[in-house]
């Protein structure tokens, strides 16, 4: 004989059965970022390949883009050393005009002349930072 008692089979699940919420890093959030932009068309890739959605690496490359997402190392100094002057005055003249280029934490690049005022220079680049 056929039983016609429809029981329908109930799964419960716990709090505990549920992946929790993923939080990364700013070191990991980077490093995903410099990722994607290695090739042509890599952000769903790059996605796929860490467990994130596209959405979210979107989000992170324009925190990245406008400087909300920055490493937090200390930014490294080159040792310069200055070579004697030469008895040539010649490329002492050149030298009066060369620019500098600065390049800032958040990505961007300032070119400035050497004959720049340090201290407008020092007011100036926070203001470029965002800071």
């Amino acid at each position: 004989m056929v039983d016609l008692k429809f029981t329908p089979e109930i799964e419960i699940l716990a709090a505990g059965d549920v992946p929790r919420r993923r939080h990364w890093n700013d070191a990991d959030k980077l490093h995903v970022v410099k990722e994607s932009y290695l090739g042509h068309r890599q952000v769903t890739a790059t996605a796929r390949r860490h467990g994130i959605s596209r959405s979210l690496l979107t989000t992170w490359r324009r925190q990245y883009r406008n400087g909300e997402l920055i490493r937090e190392e200390v930014p490294a100094f080159l040792p310069l050393t200055l070579a004697p002057e030469a008895s040539d005055p010649s490329p002492r003249a050149a030298a009066k005009n060369v620019q500098m280029e600065i390049v800032l934490r958040n990505g961007r690049r300032l070119l400035v002349s050497s004959a720049v005022d340090p201290d407008a220079l020092a007011r100036l680049l926070p203001v470029l930072e965002g800071r």
